[in-house]
């Protein structure tokens, strides 16, 4: 018997709670909760986090990431408008006061890019306002929002500081597509480390420890997967610290005083964690079995004796615990969405599918709960299919509670969901496959995938959809362009569609990196660069389309336009091919209000049951507060203009 229809708002609405954080003193816990439907940042005592009470006051898009500054009175957090990601950086004293903009600044972005407990009293902020493709660092003063230049930015891509504030490193892309990383000598910058292009990727410096005699550095250079190396300063000598085979550096714990380097996380299917401080041994160990799911550290006090420790878990909402080191005492402090205890979830299942030229691609199925009670992972009979492809593609999907795939999974859907070439963690080799691979090696991967779930009698071969988002939503467009038979339809949400316009409009704070887009997907100022992107535009093969199309975008949005999905939609009208478009004047690249999310996804549920006969919640309330436009198509997704007009 299938599982009840879990509501979208219990999946995509605000949660309960979430990311919860220490001040640094360990007086104070912060979190993020919705007030009156919007995320905000509620603070208290940390031995009672039922007194806390909220301290911020958004009314529109929520706050979606806070941290505490070193004064132990101010909590920091970031805002754009309506997505445009011209971030301001707000402070706001812990009992509530009025919220001030330290950066208040129309159309610049800004970037905190270093705090430290040796100057409580200032951040360092980078902002683009002298010219918009560079970032000059100012140290901003928290109690006045008194700025004051500490680097002119002359051409970096991004900076390394100690904690006295003292730029150390800048990081400089090369024309060849490497990078160079320089060290400041008394006024003069010198080249300092060399970063081929094969390692520009995988090859980063991580900071200093407390007295900048120690570099941490994670590094591919001379091998596959990067490792963690601390140099001295001094000599430029390198000693290795930890490695896998398998996997690149993941999360780093550092000690929040002495700053060295104790614990390293490597993430292939899961995470496996290689411990550097005997100091954190015992720690580690006892978190790793000490609660359901895979453990990362949120928050550390300073005298590091209490710390947050969230678990993921993939069949259930995050939780998040109390941590005391002396006494080994790990106490729940919330669980994210509380309602979705009860509920009954889909287990996430690894596999790694051999790609046609044999890269193994990490992948993570997940199916209806109840399908696959005979055997884990295989249903007793195959079942329609969504292959949901992550943005990026510089980025990877993990392990854990993934909402998408529950959602799609209580539909009646398996899930697939695949670490293509160019996804990063599993090493260079992996990733510099996907050199001008866009729509073509890259896409032959997830038709490997789809190929081997419908071999493995898990996927329906003709009620396989494909959707995601940014890059995800190019795949979805390459999908039913260039393998026009292989999927039933299709739901892109902010995906480009022409690389040449694509590469033409991006934000110019990415000029100081735009040769790495060049180098890894063409280059627009040569004629073979020019032909590869046509080539790879999904634009350019619309006549192709065979299958329907559901397309989102966010009118705001700084990195994929609004018309890389308005020309694919243009070109479908001209052509009398099909669409469905919804628009949404309040969003950038992707959703950052719940009620947008929420009523894309009611549409995208009646969307893909039209297709492949899943399982359906009627829209009801779910377009109350959104935005939602939809400037063309309506009547081709069955009960979306009477949603419409009934809202």
């Amino acid at each position: 018997m299938p599982a009840p229809l879990t509501p979208r708002s219990l999946l995509f609405g605000n949660p309960t709670r979430t990311w919860p954080t220490l001040s640094h003193d360990g007086r104070l816990i912060s979190y993020l909760a919705p007030v009156d439907g919007v995320l905000n940042v509620w603070a208290g005592p940390a031995n009672d986090i039922a007194a806390a009470r909220p301290i911020t006051h958004d009314r529109k898009r929520g706050i979606r990431a806070h941290f505490w500054a070193f004064d132990g009175e101010t909590i920091l957090y970031l805002q754009d408008l309506e997505g445009d990601e011209n971030w301001q950086v707000y402070a706001i004293d812990h009992a509530g006061k009025e919220a001030r903009s330290l950066t208040p600044l129309a159309g610049v972005q800004a970037r905190v890019t270093k705090l430290s407990h040796r100057i409580p009293g200032a951040i360092v902020v980078g902002l683009n306002d002298r010219n918009p493709e560079l970032h000059d660092l100012h140290v901003v003063e928290l109690a006045t929002g008194k700025a004051s230049l500490l680097e002119r930015n002359e051409g970096f891509s991004g900076f390394v500081l100690d904690d006295s504030y003292t730029v150390r490193l800048g990081d400089r892309m090369e024309a060849d597509g490497g990078r160079t990383i320089q060290r400041r000598v008394g006024a003069n910058w010198q080249p300092f480390i060399s970063i081929p292009v094969e390692d520009a990727l995988t090859t980063y410096a991580l900071g200093f420890d407390a007295a900048a005699r120690e570099l941490y550095l994670v590094d591919s250079r001379g091998r596959d997967t990067s490792a963690l190396f601390s140099m001295d300063v001094a000599t430029g000598e390198a000693r290795l610290l930890a490695e896998d085979p398998r996997a690149d550096v993941g999360h780093v714990v550092r000690h929040p005083v002495t700053k060295r380097a104790q614990a390293v996380a490597f993430t292939y299917e899961k995470d496996t964690w290689t411990v550097l401080d005997d100091d954190l041994s015992g720690d580690i160990r006892l978190l790793e079995s000490a609660a359901e799911g895979e453990f990362g550290i949120a928050a550390r006090t300073l005298d590091d004796t209490r710390w947050i420790v969230g678990y993921g878990r993939d069949d259930g909402p995050d939780r998040y615990y109390r941590y005391d080191r002396s006494s080994r005492a790990l106490d729940l402090l919330f669980s994210t969405r509380p309602e979705l205890e009860n509920v009954r979830l889909s287990k996430m299942h690894p596999v790694v599918i051999p790609a046609r030229d044999g890269l193994p691609l990490v992948s993570y199925l997940t199916l209806p709960a109840g399908s696959d009670a005979r055997t884990p992972g295989r249903p007793q009979r195959p079942v329609p299919m969504v292959l949901y492809v992550h943005g990026g593609p510089a980025a990877r999907d993990h392990w854990g509670y993934n909402a998408y795939h529950q959602w799609l999974a209580n539909r009646g859907y398996a899930v697939m969901s695949v670490n293509y070439r160019g996804s990063t963690g599993f090493g260079k080799k992996f990733l510099n496959a996907a050199i001008h691979e866009w729509g073509r090696k890259m896409h032959d991967d997830l038709v490997d995938a789809v190929r081997w779930a419908i071999a493995e009698k898990i996927a329906q071969p003709e009620k396989v959809a494909i959707a995601g988002g940014s890059y995800g939503g190019y795949a979805t467009l390459v999908g039913l362009t260039m393998t026009p038979d292989l999927f039933a339809c299709g739901v892109d949400l902010v995906g480009p569609s022409n690389l040449l316009t694509l590469l033409n409009t991006i934000p110019p704070y990415w000029k100081p990196i735009i040769k790495s887009f060049h180098v890894r997907i063409g280059d627009p100022a040569t004629e073979e660069g020019r032909r590869l992107l046509e080539e790879r535009s999904p634009l350019n093969y619309v006549d192709r389309i065979k299958r329907p199309l559901l397309i989102g975008q966010g009118k705001n949005d700084p990195r994929v336009k609004v018309s890389e999905s308005d020309q694919v939609v243009e070109a479908m009208q001209s052509k009398g091919i099909p669409v469905t478009y919804l628009l949404y004047p309040d969003e950038g690249h992707g959703f950052g209000r719940p009620e947008n999310a929420i009523s894309f996804n009611a549409v995208s549920e009646a969307f893909l049951a039209a297709c492949l006969g899943g399982r359906i919640q009627p829209v009801g309330d779910d377009f109350q507060g959104a935005s939602i436009t939809v400037p063309v198509g309506a009547a081709h997704v069955p009960g979306l203009a009477e949603a419409l007009q009934a809202r």
